[in-house]
């Protein structure tokens, strides 16, 4: 049998890929097994819904 992962979190369950992701979510960070961060871009649709809507006449 393989030896623990000892990037696992303490559950004993961790599955960890080659990128540092566990099958629960969690990411390795260099240290210790921890959320993901959330990486939110800002939407370039979302912007040019606001600058059509701003060019269209009101009735």
């Amino acid at each position: 049998m393989k030896s623990p992962d000892k990037r696992c979190c303490g559950s004993g369950v961790c599955i960890i890929n080659d990128a540092g992701e566990c099958w629960c979510g969690q990411v390795w960070d260099g240290e210790k097994m921890a959320a993901p961060s959330l990486n939110l871009k800002p939407s370039t649709l979302k912007n040019s819904e606001q600058d059509s809507d701003k060019t269209k006449p009101e009735s």
